[in-house]
């Protein structure tokens, strides 16, 4: 059992949130029990995943997406006041960190997700802020990108959309999770031979043509299941508490 007061100082210690300017609070959003014994983690606060974290008589939850994004209303109403009703009723704390859970360079998105599909780091890539969050490195041997699709399907168990650039095997990766479309023409200035993200919108498939460049878009979810599962069980063995990842299936 740790309290909450110590668990928060841990997390905000390693994850160094103040590095980052995010679109949403980061650490505690709710504030529940001050003594903390079971922990659920979880890619997003649903209301699915809060009645299965009430079920298994969490304390806290710990998520990659939670509540109050920049530009939403703040009101609340509707599914907002359902979800904030039963962690309250609770007494469940509810902890969110977003970018800072993506960048970490052990127990991040980006670094789990390398260790998922055995990539090779060896450099960053930014996008369009600062601290960057995107990796990039090397496949451990060349592949077509129809093998690699099908290694990204089995390792993450979600068939990818793949967008075909060039005619070459694939030697060099960019990579970050979630919605990460936008850091394609940055992967194609470094003259990687692919980039991997979870999402896709309208204009990458005419990018990934035309700057010459592999684009496989993996999934949202599929790809952001990793970091908070390692840091869940970081904080589960190194304050020894009780710690259970729950997986809200989503196609996205």
């Amino acid at each position: 059992m740790i309290t909450r007061t110590e668990l928060l100082a841990y997390i905000d210690e390693t994850l160094e949130p103040g590095r980052f300017k995010d679109y949403c609070p980061n650490g505690l959003q709710v504030a529940g029990k001050h003594q903390i014994e079971t922990l659920i983690s979880g890619v997003t606060a649903s209301e699915a995943f809060i009645d299965a974290a009430i079920e298994a008589e969490a304390d806290a939850v710990l998520v990659h997406h939670g509540y109050f994004w920049r530009g939403e209303d703040p009101r609340i109403v509707g599914m907002k006041q359902r979800r904030l009703k039963r962690l309250l009723q609770h007494d469940i704390n509810l902890i969110a960190y977003h970018l800072p859970l993506d960048a970490h360079p052990v127990l991040g998105n980006n670094a789990q997700l390398a260790l998922k599909l055995g990539l090779e780091i060896d450099g960053r890539i930014s996008g369009t802020g600062d601290p960057a969050i995107g990796l990039c490195g090397a496949l451990s041997e060349p592949q077509s990108l129809a093998d690699f699709a099908i290694h990204v399907n089995h390792r993450l168990e979600r068939e990818p959309l793949v967008v075909q650039g060039h005619d070459r095997p694939i030697t060099t990766i960019g990579w970050c999770t979630g919605a990460a479309q936008g850091f394609l023409q940055q992967a194609a200035d470094l003259g990687l031979d692919a980039f991997l993200s979870g999402e896709i919108s309208e204009p990458t498939t005419h990018m990934a043509r035309e700057l010459g460049i592999h684009y496989i878009a993996a999934g949202h979810h599929a790809t952001e299941r990793y970091g908070v599962q390692a840091l869940g069980e970081d904080l589960a063995q190194r304050f020894n508490i009780r710690h259970h990842f729950i997986d809200i299936d989503n196609p996205v």
